[in-house]
């Protein structure tokens, strides 16, 4: 495994790492860079290694990028209305999970998303 496969991952490790230190002393801070858009740009990266760069292709999956954070969207509204309504954090999760799960479902039936390379 070479070091753009494990730049990824040691991104992700790290910032795990980070919000865990950040949250005693700054809750901003640690909800910063819980949403900080990391993985997107490592993924494009290593897309655009694998394909010579080629713009159609890293366009396409940005296209897939933005189809997919609406289900992240509305998964993230489900998880803070169902922990406003004093469900547990178990509960509150699994909910949204589903509801992901079928928006994501829908986006493949519409064809907005695909598996085909």
């Amino acid at each position: 495994m070479n070091l753009q496969k494990l730049l990824p991952v040691i991104a992700s490790i790290a910032i795990i790492i980070a919000v865990a230190i950040l949250r005693e002393r700054s809750r901003t801070l640690a909800v910063i860079f819980a949403t900080m858009p990391i993985n997107m740009p490592l993924a494009l990266w290593l897309l655009s290694d694998t394909t010579n760069g080629d713009p159609a292709v890293l366009s396409g999956y940005v296209r897939s990028l933005m189809v997919g954070l609406v289900p992240g969207f509305i998964w993230l509204l489900i998880v803070f209305l169902t922990l406003r309504w004093g469900w547990s954090l178990l509960a509150a999760l699994l909910g949204a999970y589903a509801v992901w799960a079928v928006l994501i479902g829908f986006a493949f039936w519409m064809g907005w998303l695909s598996l085909s390379k």
